[in-house]
């Protein structure tokens, strides 16, 4: 079988001549967002044929400005892949996170200090904006000449057989099914393909929204990031290239909302109150938006042919910014498994195969999307027992090495199981 030329991203009035609708694919990947495209870049040199397909030529995260922590594991993962020196550029680093709990004056400070021989670079941390991760990402993948990117195509219907599934992809009028031995869902947290291989879901969505903005403050951000615990919700401050910040303010519902409504000046005044005097006066930057916080975690990641990975398998809380990382995560996961099982001439579709990421990922994530339910709970609230608690625990963090260490490495990824492209 010979391996199709990649096809660059195409208007939704031609459809790509190079595609061979009659070939098979060894990997179908459904979904060209951050995680659908790290899996597709972290097999540039696997042997393996690959499909990429993405419904919407224009990502609404970079429509809306997104923008992410991105912790080290995930930045050694892209380091791996062979992409990160080209994200730098636009990419801001963090040096020091700040954890407080309101105004009490105990505040923990995780330093790269803490992280002794796993500081391998002068960073806790990184924060970026959705496209500072998603162009470059997109470039890599063109030069995969392994890989095929359909972009608009539409996956609109999967059937399994013993030894392929067939997929039936829609592009403008034009309908063909291809056979692939592995189907991978990276199509969000309402992901179609997870649904119609009717794969349950358990969690909930939280009395929480969050409001995002980018502000652009008085004085430097020290390359810091703050993580400040309210009883209405955590409150996050993530530094940007340029002096700008992020900002993720977690309220209940009927809050957020009316948060939302108020003008800019009046949105500062209350911004401020949560955000502190470190940085001076503040300038609210574009427009603000609001999404609803849920929890989320598949009953399973694989069936026969299928994996579910980032989004489509889980979706936590976004305090401590794990969403995304959990996700790359996912890929380099799935990539070393179904990798090594090519190399080793066996079926990457089999199920036996798929359980391997599923038993290695499954457990990771659950414990992530557990702490960080716990620390919103804990936190989220003025019930005199929990308060007293928590600032105790806030008192050991900050007087206790270990107990910081541990905290430090478990929400930055580095107390799980390292996949090879993250110990590069």
């Amino acid at each position: 079988m010979s391996i199709s030329q990649l096809t660059p991203t195409f208007s939704s009035s031609q459809v790509p001549s190079t595609i061979n609708w009659g070939c098979d694919y060894d990997l179908v990947i459904v979904g060209g967002g951050i995680v659908g495209l790290t899996l597709a870049a972290a097999l540039k040199n696997s042997g393996l044929n690959i499909l990429l397909v993405e419904a919407k030529p224009t990502s609404a995260a970079v429509a809306k400005g997104q923008a992410y922590a991105v912790h080290l594991l995930s930045a050694r993962i892209f380091q791996g892949i062979g992409i990160w020196q080209k994200m730098l550029p636009n990419i801001e680093k963090y040096h020091q996170v700040c954890l407080s709990d309101a105004d009490y004056s105990n505040i923990v400070k995780f330093q790269t200090s803490d992280l002794g021989k796993d500081a391998k670079t002068g960073e806790l941390g990184y924060v970026a904006e959705h496209y500072a991760i998603l162009e470059p990402l997109q470039e890599f993948v063109h030069d995969c000449r392994n890989v095929t990117y359909i972009c608009p195509g539409e996956v609109i219907k999967t059937e399994n057989q013993l030894d392929a599934v067939n997929i039936t992809i829609k592009i403008n009028d034009h309908t063909q099914i291809i056979r692939s031995k592995l189907l991978v869902a990276a199509d969000g947290s309402k992901s179609a393909i997870r649904q119609a291989a009717g794969i349950k879901t358990k969690g909930w969505k939280y009395w929480q929204s969050c409001i995002v903005a980018f502000i652009k403050p008085e004085k430097p951000h020290n390359n810091t990031a703050y993580e400040k615990f309210w009883s209405s919700g955590p409150f996050a401050i993530l530094p940007l290239p340029g002096n700008r910040c992020r900002v993720v303010w977690t309220a209940p519902h009927e809050e957020a909302k009316a948060l939302c409504s108020l003008s800019d000046e009046q949105f500062l005044a209350e911004l401020s109150k949560r955000y502190g005097q470190q940085m001076g006066k503040l300038e609210l930057l574009g427009e603000r938006f609001i999404f609803q916080v849920q929890l989320m975690q598949s009953d399973r990641y694989v069936l026969p042919r299928l994996a579910l990975i980032g989004d489509a398998a889980h979706n936590c809380h976004p305090v401590g910014g794990q969403g995304l990382n959990l996700g790359i995560r996912d890929a380099a996961a799935l990539a070393e498994v179904i990798q090594t099982a090519h190399q080793n001439c066996q079926d990457i579709g089999n199920i036996s195969i798929l359980k391997k990421y599923e038993i290695w990922r499954t457990k990771e994530n659950l414990a992530i999307l557990g702490f960080t339910d716990l620390l919103d709970r804990v936190f989220s609230n003025n019930f005199l027992p929990l308060v007293i608690l928590r600032r105790m625990g806030l008192w050991m963090m900050q007087k206790v090495p270990m107990i910081r260490v541990f905290a430090l490495k478990l929400m930055i990824g580095l107390k799980g199981k390292t996949p090879v492209l993250g110990k590069q």
